[in-house]
């Protein structure tokens, strides 16, 4: 059993470097949805220097979901956390108002529980159909556990 230890130690390594490019493109930080629908180009920086692009339709979709105070609490792109478990994945949930969204999207409740909402393989489609650029997905090293 001691002679797994340096390699799964190694394996470890080798996947969170592997990770660390899988997500490069992700954004460096994430805007309002009230402050994208006033820039002509809606966009963010990712990580890796490139620039992460919205659709003008998505935003106003949303905006005309939520409230004023919503759209400003909207941190935008939402991400969703994939995890081992290749029958779900979390939508990181920052507050009441990705709730809101998200059940407002799937049209059925969906609850806030440590910080994300648990969605099944069904629900992510969905999800991406109707928000494929208002969404970015991260890869967690959770896939390692």
């Amino acid at each position: 059993m001691s002679n797994e230890l340096p390699y799964e130690k190694m394996l470890q390594q080798c996947l969170r470097s592997e990770l660390r490019l899988v997500n490069a493109g992700l954004p460096r930080n994430q805007k309002s949805l009230s402050g994208l629908l006033r820039e002509e180009y809606p966009h963010v920086m990712c990580s890796d220097g490139s620039t992460h692009f919205f659709k003008r339709r998505e935003l106003e979709y949303l905006s005309s979901m939520i409230d004023t105070d919503d759209q400003e609490a909207l941190l935008l792109p939402m991400i969703i956390e994939l995890e081992g478990n290749q029958a779900e994945a979390s939508l990181i949930c920052q507050g009441e108002v990705e709730e809101k969204v998200t059940s407002g999207v799937l049209n059925m409740p969906v609850t806030c529980e440590q910080g994300r909402v648990r969605i099944y393989r069904p629900q992510l489609a969905l999800l991406r159909k109707m928000l494929k650029t208002t969404t970015q997905y991260v890869f967690s090293p959770k896939i390692m556990a």
